[in-house]
């Protein structure tokens, strides 16, 4: 039974992952997300049913625009299916308690910031603000132990963002400081400064691999919310066997 409804929520993943496609790709450009319908970028033909199944659409058409045959890129099937992993892992690990609520917000947040980040280099305030209000909302009634815990996080993921903001010129944008104080309400203090050492050391190993494979410069900028999302996503889930691991290193 379990395998089951964890499929079905792997299924509502995909489906809101193409949501959360128009939503990440739409508002960062002050587009509504619900007209026009989704079309084609280049040829402008409306999507029937047969081109907006979610990942199957993909496939089917080989990645390709039905009527003029543009490459369609593949970050909306890869969003899609990262969405359904998500939901169903959500599922997996938390069953049918008041903690899924959170994680499912949550996880639709990483996903539209990752959108957004990957396709303009932009957290918009428009997806931030609305998803700070339901979380801060919902961390009143499923809170964490200690119940202060969340609001501790949000003060201590925005202060040490500003405070690195402001030491290096610029060097964090706006939206991960905003994007860090939502971090914090979900994750609690300890779990939001190891989202920031984890998502460091993956922005790292990922600006390394870009520079060898494109040559670029150092001084490239690369969006910084992927790498966030990935290390939220690991702290959320598995932060307190990080945290108890790294404890036993030295005590």
């Amino acid at each position: 039974m379990t395998i089951v409804i964890t499929s079905l929520f792997f299924i509502y993943g995909i489906v809101f992952g193409s949501f959360f496609n128009v939503v990440g790709l739409r508002v960062p450009k002050k587009e509504s997300i619900v007209s026009p319908p989704s079309h084609c970028t280049t040829c402008d033909r409306k999507l029937g049913p047969l081109d907006l199944v979610p990942v199957f659409s993909y496939l089917f058409l080989r990645g390709k625009c039905r009527k003029c045959g543009s490459k369609i890129s593949p970050i909306y099937p890869f969003m899609e299916c990262m969405t359904g992993i998500l939901f169903a892992l959500s599922f997996y690990m938390l069953g049918f308690s008041a903690e899924l609520i959170v994680a499912i917000l949550f996880m639709s947040l990483l996903v539209i910031i990752t959108v957004s980040d990957i396709a303009y280099m932009l957290i918009p305030n428009k997806v931030l603000l609305p998803f700070a209000v339901v979380l801060f909302g919902v961390r009143l009634f499923i809170p964490l132990e200690p119940r202060w815990d969340s609001f501790l996080g949000a003060v201590v993921g925005f202060a040490v963002l500003y405070l690195i903001a402001v030491v290096s010129k610029g060097g964090m944008g706006g939206g991960d400081i905003k994007l860090f104080f939502v971090i914090g309400l979900v994750l609690g203090a300890v779990n939001t400064l190891l989202t920031l050492f984890l998502a460091a050391l993956i922005g790292s190993i990922a600006g390394l691999i870009l520079l060898k494979r494109t040559g670029q410069g150092r001084k490239t900028p690369i969006p910084f919310g992927p790498s966030i999302a990935l290390a939220a996503i690991i702290a959320y889930f598995w932060g307190a066997d990080f945290v108890g691991w790294y404890g036993n290193l030295f005590f």
